[in-house]
C-alpha cells in the first residue's frame, strides 16, 4: 500500500491535506501512528467523515520515505486521478 504513495500524486502534510480532503480530491489517507493525535486526529475525523479510507503507518520516518521526503511526515494522501 505504501507503494502507492512513491509512484502516485499524492499531498504530502497536514494543512495541504485539510484542504484537498475539504475539496474531495483525495481517495485515501495514510497517518503515521506516532505523530501527535492533536495533529493527525482531525485529519482523520474529517476523512472518515468524507468517506475516504484511513491507513496507519507505523512511523512518521517510514511515511516521510514512502511519499520520497529526507523527513518524517504526520499525514499524507493519494490524490484522486
Amino acid at each position: 500500500m505504501l507503494s502507492e504513495l512513491k509512484n502516485s500524486p499524492r499531498i504530502v502534510g497536514v494543512k495541504q491535506l485539510r484542504k484537498a480532503i475539504g475539496r474531495d480530491e483525495i481517495r485515501r489517507v495514510f497517518l503515521a501512528e506516532d505523530a501527535d493525535p492533536a495533529v493527525t486526529g482531525p485529519i482523520e475525523s474529517l476523512a472518515l467523515e468524507k468517506g475516504i479510507p484511513v491507513t496507519p503507518v507505523p512511523s512518521m520516518k517510514e511515511l516521510g520515505r514512502a511519499c520520497g521526503i529526507a523527513v518524517g511526515a504526520s499525514a499524507a494522501g493519494l490524490l484522486n486521478v
